[in-house]
């Protein structure tokens, strides 16, 4: 039986930035700025890729949790 592990995380992502990165990283908690703009979810899926990328696992183990529409969110990552 394969054992699945999971992350929660207080995410502040800051759009519209020149580029994509963790501005600030605590232990739940990331400040990420993100290229996209957050209109038409482009802020989401990037801020998605970008976290999948970065914990090493694809992008469908990557939830937005709550905050879809806000500029914190809670993100769980199940690997």
């Amino acid at each position: 039986m394969e054992h699945v592990t999971q992350i929660k995380l207080i995410v502040r992502v800051i759009p519209n930035s020149s580029k994509t990165e963790v501005a600030e990283e605590k232990e739940n908690f990331l400040k990420i700025r993100l290229k996209a703009c957050p209109r038409k979810g482009k802020a989401n899926a990037e801020l998605i890729k970008f976290l999948a990328k970065k914990y090493k696992v694809s992008k469908s183990q990557v939830e937005i949790t709550k905050g879809l529409t806000s500029k914190n969110k809670l993100v769980k990552i199940s690997s």
